[in-house]
């Protein structure tokens, strides 16, 4: 299933991207959008496009709340309406109030802008979905992890992100776990909004990171349409949430974000430190990933999902279905995924 998931909030970039006066072109589901933050410091979505002679607005000028055309010198607002056309002359009638190039709602939330993407040449509907928010005690305490590309589809990447059996063998690491510390898991999962969560359980004994926390600890794993999982853990009054957001670019590649709040002051002091291992683990997805994509290159027979490690994946590919099929149909979308005990060796 290659199908977009549209009418969803998709996490476009880290807010420390777009600086103040400037704009970021980004393809988000095959869409090429135009991202900015204006002088006051409000970000922004447009369709990066003119609609005079189809040049993408990222090649003219943004001087904070206007950008210009590099070819003929059209201006749009930061709302993608039309300002100015440079060839008309002053006694001309046209109303090019209503030439738009198209715009995306867009929020800046607890750090990261999220853009708003419904099917093409279609209209934003009047209601909108939430964005997901971190508690209201980590607002402060944000940090980006990092970014990075995946060279597959948005499937192959959110069932990897998912998958809970691949670490000893992908991220063998003397700081995380061992092929040796592989034992039987039994993880207790329910229904949760638009996907399902992993319900709050004492963190798995192989897990060095874990360890460095101290203190009782406890941890709950949500995963949400279109591709966030959302990982809180606490140790005592303290937490720690990591969200990784996987927004498609187009139907060959993936955009991963990852993201850390906490409140627990010496991991603040440490993420100078702490920053490698994350990237390091993010990477070795990575390299799984360029060889999986050579092994599913040309004629390929069907791949198989087996047991409970992979039932994640076939919730997934089931809500994906519903929901697919709720949009086109214009009904309610129902979470069909069961309360359930999952066991897997891991």
């Amino acid at each position: 299933m290659s199908d977009f998931l549209y009418n969803l909030w998709y996490v476009a970039a880290p807010g420390a991207q777009v600086k103040r006066g400037k704009t970021l072109a980004k393809i988000i589901l095959g869409q090429a959008v135009l991202l900015g933050r204006d002088n006051s410091g409000v970000v922004f979505a447009i369709r990066d496009f003119c609609p005079h002679r189809g040049v993408p607005l990222r090649y003219g000028k943004f001087d904070g709340e206007t950008i210009e055309c590099c070819y003929h010198g059209w201006c749009f607002n930061t709302g993608g309406q039309c300002t100015k056309v440079p060839t008309l002359l002053p006694d001309d009638k046209t109303d090019i109030s209503r030439i738009k190039t198209g715009s995306y709602p867009c929020q800046e939330v607890d750090g990261n802008i999220w853009i708003f993407i419904p099917p093409p040449k279609t209209r934003v509907p009047e209601t909108l979905p939430a964005i997901p928010v971190a508690p209201a005690v980590l607002k402060h305490n944000y940090y980006h992890v990092d970014s990075i590309i995946f060279p597959c589809d948005a499937d192959h990447a959110i069932i990897g992100l998912m998958d809970p059996s691949h670490g000893p063998f992908v991220h063998a690491s003397w700081w995380w776990r061992s092929r040796k510390s592989m034992h039987i898991k039994e993880k207790k999962f329910e229904p949760h909004g638009l996907g399902f969560r992993m319900v709050r359980h004492k963190p798995s004994a192989n897990s060095r990171a874990y360890k460095i926390l101290g203190g009782e600890r406890s941890t709950e794993i949500s995963f949400q349409l279109p591709g966030l999982r959302t990982e809180h853990i606490r140790i005592g009054n303290r937490n720690v949430i990591l969200l990784t957001a996987l927004t498609p670019i187009d139907e060959n590649r993936t955009e991963l974000h990852q993201f850390m709040y906490t409140d627990i002051g010496f991991i603040n002091l440490l993420r100078p430190l702490l920053a490698p291992f994350g990237k390091a683990f993010i990477r070795q997805d990575l390299e799984i990933v360029k060889k999986q994509q050579e092994g599913l290159k040309g004629d390929q027979p069907s791949l198989m999902l087996l047991g409970d490690a992979d039932a994640q994946a076939l919730w997934y590919y089931r809500l994906k279905k519903d929901y697919l099929e709720a949009q086109a149909n214009d009904t309610p979308f129902t979470n069909r995924v069961p309360e359930k005990t999952l066991r897997w060796q891991s």
